[in-house]
């Protein structure tokens, strides 16, 4: 006779049997799914209690890494500040970095200044002037004659350069030359003729860049181009006769009644343009000088050379 199982490993068994039918082929290896769990003993409550626990999920594993460090101590912070700030060759090198980029900056903003915003200033102020002269003409006023420092009483036409300039009284750098007009050597040692003078040296000086520069091509003149004087009562027409290309700014024999250097040997009726060279230099002077062809009433009409 058989003895008698016990019922706990007669379940046991009946599990193992069960799996093993299960497998195909004789395969073993872990049951899938969820592991087995023990019966719960006790009442209902309980059995609940134990099948809503079984159903939650494993708190995840970064939970316990989101846990904040242990605070730093107080030489740790120091050192980790220290660690962190610039050491001042560093420091050093941004300072000079940037000083050299304001430098630089200010470079630029010079450099358009000088170049571009001076043109466009004077080219307004001289555009303007020649308005209020023209004005002043026809009103009458005007009259040839002995003017103040600044004020203009003539337009110069270089036909070739494309080139419509008032000429005022004065080489006065900020009342005149900066102002974008030519400036009349009118004043004591540096006193020159005026356009209906009978004889004599009309002398003027112009800025070749910057400030309007009105003489900036000068250099490109040839023997025989026209310069046009425009006066209230007349047009008196010069014809270029030759160049100095480099003489020193204190060589003013250049602008005597019969300039040096000229080819003129003889008075007559003659004219001087003086401008700074090299250009974007004031080192040396450049000079033009021509001798008058025409003498033209207005009531005439305008010159050949300023018709077509």
């Amino acid at each position: 006779m058989t003895p008698p199982v016990p019922d706990e490993t007669l379940g046991l068994r009946t599990a193992d049997t069960r799996r093993i039918v299960a497998e195909p082929h004789g395969r073993s290896g872990p049951p899938e799914g969820p592991a087995p769990t023990e019966p719960v003993t006790g009442g209902r409550a309980e059995r609940r209690r134990a099948a809503k626990g079984r159903g939650r999920r494993p708190a995840p594993a970064s939970a316990a890494a989101a846990t904040p460090a242990a605070p730093l101590s107080r030489m740790e912070a120091r050192r980790a500040a220290k660690a962190a700030k610039d050491s001042p060759a560093v420091v050093a090198s941004r300072v000079v970095g940037e000083v050299f980029i304001s430098l630089g900056v200010l470079m630029l903003l010079f450099v358009t200044y000088q170049l571009w915003w001076t043109n466009v200033r004077a080219e307004q102020i001289a555009g303007r002037e020649t308005d209020k002269i023209q004005e002043e003409w026809a009103k009458g006023a005007g009259k040839p004659g002995v003017f103040a420092p600044g004020q203009g009483f003539a337009i110069m036409h270089i036909p070739k350069l494309d080139v419509v300039v008032p000429i005022a009284e004065g080489i006065n750098k900020e009342k005149v030359l900066d102002r974008g007009m030519l400036g009349h050597y009118g004043e004591g040692k540096l006193k020159t003729a005026m356009p209906e003078d009978k004889q004599g040296n009309f002398a003027v000086a112009g800025h070749r860049n910057t400030h309007g520069e009105p003489f900036r091509y000068v250099n490109t003149l040839t023997p025989g181009d026209p310069i046009v004087v425009e006066t209230r009562d007349a047009y008196y027409t010069y014809e270029m006769t030759s160049v100095l290309p480099q003489t020193s700014p204190s060589n003013i024999s250049v602008i005597e009644p019969v300039p040096v250097g000229s080819g003129f040997d003889k008075p007559g009726r003659y004219l001087t343009l003086t401008t700074c060279t090299p250009e974007f230099t004031s080192t040396y002077r450049l000079i033009v000088w021509g001798k008058m062809v025409d003498e033209r009433p207005r009531s005439e009409g305008k010159p050949k050379a300023l018709v077509g």
